[in-house]
């Protein structure tokens, strides 16, 4: 039986800002429903004391660092999920389209298992080559491989539109 983690709202507090700062300071926004995002913080710190580590609280995680290091937040999906429906998996993270208005949230398909299926594929087949673009900012020079540039440069705050594929 497992013991019930209690969480002080100080600490979801003092949690929240420094989500919130980084994110922004990062080019990325949390969601606008503060009452909602402090519930989601509640219970990332709730998962960071059971498992020393801050699981996607919309997800199960194993209690295998190494087995859940994809959805530790921020998890692997929250950029394609931001680029493909303007919010990631469990609504911590929102575009700048959903934070002005101009989109909704709705419910987003999970994309874990999918993602699952295909590394142990790969793990199978080496081809020699990469496995993600890499795109560069065309401002200040900055490289990242995945599928889409970020929608803002993490380092000199440019917007995706600025980068181009290098690779």
């Amino acid at each position: 039986m497992k013991t019930k983690v209690i969480i002080s709202q100080e600490e979801i507090d003092k949690e929240y800002k420094k989500l919130f700062d980084e994110a922004e300071s990062g080019g990325y926004h949390l969601n606008p429903d503060v009452e909602f995002t402090k519930a989601l913080v509640e219970g990332l710190l709730v998962n960071t004391k059971r498992y020393g580590y801050p699981a996607c609280p919309c997800r199960l995680a194993s209690g295998d660092k190494e087995k859940d290091l994809d959805i530790i937040c921020p998890c692997d999906y929250r950029d394609p999920d931001l680029n493909d429906y303007g919010t990631c998996y469990c609504g911590l993270y929102v575009s700048e389209e959903v934070v002005q208005g101009k989109k909704k949230i709705s419910s987003i398909p999970e994309r874990r298992k999918k993602a699952m299926e295909q590394k142990k594929s790969k793990e199978n087949f080496n081809d020699g080559g990469l496995t993600y673009p890499v795109w560069r900012c065309k401002v200040c020079g900055y490289l990242c491989a995945r599928d889409n540039p970020p929608e803002v440069c993490p380092v000199c705050k440019a917007k995706k539109e600025r980068f181009e594929r290098f690779i």
